[in-house]
């Protein structure tokens, strides 16, 4: 179980990497009232809820109720409770550019200054800076180096990739999918369509598997294929995306595209390293080609 408290100055990227950790599997609660946060924990570190990586945001905004926040670490260092305190931080002048170009008030200076906030904040959050495990000050930070950072930092051991690609064959004849990422046309391969006695079939089905991969052509094209997204797919992953969709499209989804879907998703899924799935949007179409 991984308990993660995740705090810092405002404006310093605290829901951005709760997102982040979000996406990499983390249960992440934020603004929990300071009351409600023994019980919070009591129940996740129980594991009775099922969760095993959970991310507690808490800043500022708890006002007169943070100070007891104090009592409670200290409480749960001595019962050696198994958690960790994440402390985002930046310098004032980044948190006051920040400031400016969103054109939101800080939190403790509505009608004032915002450098009067942030001093006000540094003094309230000292004692969990003070607590805190690591300290990461992402002042020069793009969003996907706090991404690498946090993955570095709180799941150093996890040997899977947090990017979830979706294989996905298609029908030109009915639009090409609206979030796919990467668009491959597989109508140069052989199509079963055109045997009577192959047309009721998927590409699913060995028979037009084999059918489609005749010749060189099939396994030539996979070959390439799969040595472009060997460059691509971690080039997606380095710039903070979670979700890629790979779509392959013939006539109308029902064969060619099947077939080599099909076998993307098996050479990606090979290695171990993704989350894999693989959907067929047209395949049970009628009038398929």
């Amino acid at each position: 179980m991984k308990l993660v408290i995740v705090t810092g100055m405002s404006g310093a990227g605290k829901t951005t990497a709760l997102k982040i950790l979000e996406d990499v599997g983390f249960y992440c609660v934020d603004n929990l009232p300071i009351r409600l946060i023994e019980k919070f924990a009591e129940l996740v570190l129980s594991g009775a809820d099922g969760r095993r990586e959970v991310a507690l945001g808490i800043d500022v905004r708890s006002g007169e109720e943070l100070p007891l926040l104090k009592n409670i670490l200290e409480g749960w260092r001595k019962q050696e409770l198994p958690f960790s305190i994440l402390f985002l931080d930046s310098s004032d002048e980044v948190l006051i550019k920040r400031y400016k170009e969103t054109r939101r008030s800080h939190p403790l200076a509505r009608s004032g200054r915002v450098e009067k906030g942030i001093a006000l904040e540094r003094e309230k959050l000292d004692f969990l800076k003070e607590e805190a495990d690591y300290v990461l000050d992402t002042s020069r930070l793009l969003t996907k180096e706090l991404r690498q950072e946090l993955e570095q930092l709180l799941l150093p051991d996890r040997v899977h990739s947090s990017l979830f690609i979706t294989v996905l064959s298609f029908g030109f004849k009915y639009g090409i999918p609206a979030d796919a990422d990467l668009v491959f046309d597989v109508r140069f391969l052989p199509n079963p369509y055109y045997i009577e006695s192959l047309r009721s079939h998927t590409g699913e089905e060995q028979l037009i598997k084999d059918f489609v991969m005749q010749g060189d052509a099939g396994e030539e094209f996979l070959k390439r294929l799969m040595n472009l997204l060997e460059f691509l797919v971690p080039k997606y992953e380095q710039e903070g995306k979670n979700q890629l969709v790979i779509a392959v499209g013939c006539t109308g989804g029902r064969h060619r595209s099947v077939t080599i879907a099909g076998e993307i998703f098996s050479r990606l899924l090979g290695p171990g390293r993704y989350m894999v799935r693989l959907e067929h949007r047209d395949m049970k179409k009628e009038g398929g080609r």
